[in-house]
């Protein structure tokens, strides 16, 4: 495999100051020119897609489908709803559709949020299916792996998914990966290729990992092992543009070179840790997430605790390299949530910050929330 060695930890793509934009050569594609529907279009990393797309050699056509409009230039714009059976009409002479219309709304109603991400998986794939499209790339993350003390470092493609379906969104995420094994069974001649990348950051991304770093501290489980990897999503739109010329196919992982113990997290950081028992973590993540004060729940701070860093063989086996490495984007990722402040994913603002991050400030963001529970329990005794 021409993946990174598995005893490479750190990231090594570019100097520590600006991404190497030498390191990932244009995808080889030497086929026909494609038309590409990406729904989602107007989202974070739908803009990325689709602008690649355009700009790509390999594609001859973009059609952009979401249900607002957005700022693509050089994309036919199809506005409506992906769970709309009527999307088929609209993939009418379309090869590839690469399928990003997702909410991944860190407020959003979690039913709500998994009937528009499930329905709209299905409903694409069944759409597709019947227009004659011959490809779907899908987008999930790595982790469906789950992050478990005994997981691989790195996990191959083909590892075993033992994530657990809590009510979060990693459950919606479980359901598209069977969604995506289904397909090509019931409608032969549809082709699904998955990609699972790594920790997500760049402008606009906002997610319980990222936020993780909004706190004055980094908690630590004791007995833990965290290992640290990430994903730009500008390497991870150019991993979806090889998937859509489909030089990659399967299940495809996508991510940084390397990781980061969490010792290198707080070094590069300056964040210091605080280190408490994983029941008395474990327990306050599962009080507040009952009492509806924080938007994960309690199973999702494994993702903080154990590896699930993935080796990206596939796309290096392709030729895909990332520009950013893990360094980097850990320096981006700072930047952008400065000035912000989480407790337990939770982002606080104004008075709320500054009485509530004193006493986490000083102990650690999770055992923080503490005034927050107690002020959820006044309000139920009124």
């Amino acid at each position: 495999m021409s993946s990174p060695p598995s005893d490479v930890r750190s990231g090594l793509t570019g100097g520590e100051d600006a991404p190497d934009t030498t390191a990932s050569p244009p995808p080889a594609y030497g086929g026909r020119p494609l038309t590409v529907a990406v729904t989602g279009a107007a989202g974070v990393l739908g803009e990325r897609v689709a602008a690649r797309l355009v700009a790509s050699p390999g594609v001859k056509k973009v059609l952009a489908v979401d249900d607002r409009r957005g700022e693509v230039p050089g994309v036919q714009w199809r506005i409506l709803d992906v769970r709309d059976p009527a999307v088929a009409e609209r993939l009418s002479g379309v090869d590839v559709v690469v399928h990003l219309a997702m909410d991944l709304g860190m407020e959003s109603d979690p039913r709500a949020r998994s009937a528009y991400n499930v329905r709209g998986a299905q409903t694409v794939l069944t759409a597709a299916a019947a227009a004659g499209v011959h490809r779907v790339v899908l987008c999930t993350s790595a982790m469906v792996y789950g992050a478990l003390a005994d997981n691989e470092v790195p996990l191959a493609e083909d590892s075993e998914l033992r994530a657990t379906e809590e009510a979060s969104l990693v459950g919606d995420l479980l359901e598209i990966e069977r969604l995506a094994r289904r397909a090509p069974r019931a409608h032969p001649g549809l082709q699904v290729t998955v990609l699972r990348p790594a920790v997500v950051v760049g402008p606009g991304v906002d997610t319980v990992l990222t936020r993780h770093f909004e706190a004055p501290r980094l908690l630590v489980v004791a007995g833990s092992r965290p290992c640290w990897q990430f994903c730009h999503v500008d390497d991870l739109a150019a991993a979806l543009e090889y998937a859509a010329l489909g030089l990659v196919e399967g299940e495809v992982t996508v991510g940084c070179d390397g990781w980061l113990e969490q010792e290198d997290v707080e070094r590069l950081s300056g964040i210091r840790r605080m280190e408490l028992p994983a029941s008395l973590a474990l327990g306050t993540a599962a009080r507040l997430h009952r009492l509806g004060l924080t938007p994960a729940p309690a199973g999702d701070l494994a993702y903080t605790m154990y590896p699930w860093v993935v080796s990206g063989s596939r796309l290096h086996e392709a030729g895909w390299r990332p520009l950013y490495s893990n360094e980097q984007v850990l320096a981006e990722l700072l930047a952008q949530v400065s000035g912000k402040h989480a407790v337990a994913g939770r982002r606080l603002g104004g008075k709320e910050a500054a009485t509530s991050l004193g006493a986490a400030g000083a102990t650690v963001a999770l055992v923080g929330t503490a005034a927050l529970v107690r002020r959820a329990r006044k309000r139920r005794r009124f």
